[in-house]
């Protein structure tokens, strides 16, 4: 009767063979093939010790271990084979196990940090689920698209906020950034979503889901702190509402052309209102099938290439434009990378908003006039 293969005394070289990193393997490599060349003794021995100190920058302490032992092995091999005197050759040795094990204890703290990061990304993208919840590609008559990165890849969470939601008095929408960063940014957001979510289904008028948000900042943000927002709603056919605290105009998009929405009258941040005495105003504008609006944060327009230069956001959804929002934001997205060299100092979101063009219905011709069988047979009776 055959015995059953012992999967862990099968697979033990396999891993063992994983384990090792190549780079390190090649140095080690190298440091003998020069020795055996040069013959030079002593003199290249030392580098050996650059193995697991490489090591412990990209492998486990297994893989640490596993090139620490080799050198010393082809170390001995090698000082022996020169003739090398024994105490040279006990210090290099001994150098080599010290770096060695000193890479292992590198290697396992760097581990451990790799998993607490990965518990913080976690967390920190379940916090981002929660406030920044996903928006579906269509919502009322609207078809929507998002976009958002964090400048805090490592986090990826920052201050800036959005939502939409559709609501009795028509479809809402809200785009913000908080000043500051880290977690009371992230608070600050989730303070103005949560409120906003809220009013944005009890509130009729628009202007009174701002304040309430107002108020909700001024109970619970200090003195300097603050937040710009635009706050849209579709209340009725054609028509879009739009008030403006602060925040960088959205741009309409209609006929092809591109036309910042700028404010009839500015309005301070939110949070900021009870220092200047301001109110915001609401700006009424036409909204018909095939126009598209786009609110977005400054993380985006302030962005800069390696020449200082602000990315052109106008000039980019010109070029972008199409009936697919998705599309036209993911083509913004990378443009707007491939401007910053690939990497974002600041949070940038991008929430564009498409009214498609309705399809023509189609007429229903009527049939041609049939003779009724009945009516043209001879009656009985």
């Amino acid at each position: 009767m055959s015995q059953a293969p012992h999967h862990g005394h099968d697979h033990w070289p396999r891993r063992l063979v994983a384990a090792l990193p190549l780079l390190p393997i090649v140095i080690v490599s190298a440091v003998v093939l020069v020795d055996l060349i040069g013959g030079s003794g002593m003199t290249w021995l030392p580098l050996l010790a650059t193995g697991p100190a490489l090591a412990a920058t990209t492998n486990g302490p297994r893989g640490v271990l596993c090139v620490g032992l080799l050198g010393a092995a082809v170390g001995a091999v090698l000082g022996i084979r020169d003739d090398a005197p024994d105490d040279q050759l006990a210090v290099v040795l001994a150098a080599l196990l010290a770096v060695t094990l000193a890479g292992c204890l590198a290697s396992a703290l760097r581990g451990r940090r790799e998993r607490v990061l990965a518990a913080v990304r976690s967390v920190a993208e379940a916090a981002q689920h929660a406030l920044l919840q996903p928006i579906p590609a269509t919502v009322g008559p609207f078809r929507v698209a998002v976009r958002y990165s964090a400048a805090a890849a490592e986090a990826r969470i920052g201050g800036d906020l959005y939502a939409l939601v559709s609501t009795p008095y028509g479809v809402r929408m809200i785009v913000g950034d908080v000043r500051g960063k880290g977690l009371p940014a992230v608070g600050t957001a989730a303070l103005v979503v949560g409120v906003f979510r809220e009013a944005a289904y009890d509130e009729p008028d628009l202007l009174a889901v701002v304040a309430r948000i107002e108020r909700s900042l001024a109970r619970n943000l200090g003195s300097d702190d603050f937040v710009t927002a635009v706050v849209a709603g579709y209340p009725r056919e054609g028509q879009l509402e739009v008030v403006n605290c602060g925040h960088a105009p959205p741009l309409l998009v209609r006929d092809s052309g591109v036309v910042p929405v700028d404010p009839d009258r500015p309005a301070p941040p939110l949070g900021l209102r009870t220092l200047s005495g301001e109110t915001p105003a609401l700006q009424v504008l036409p909204f018909a099938d095939g126009d598209q609006l786009l609110l977005y944060t400054d993380g985006v327009t302030e962005a800069r290439n390696h020449a200082r230069e602000f990315y052109p956001l106008a000039d980019g959804l010109a070029r972008h434009t199409s009936d697919e929002p998705s599309r036209t934001v993911t083509a913004l997205h990378d443009e707007l990378l491939a401007h910053v060299g690939g990497r974002l100092h600041d949070d940038a979101a991008l929430l564009l908003l498409h009214k498609p063009t309705a399809a023509p219905v189609p007429v229903l011709h009527a049939p041609a006039e049939s003779h009724d069988m009945d009516s043209c047979s001879p009656r009985i009776g």
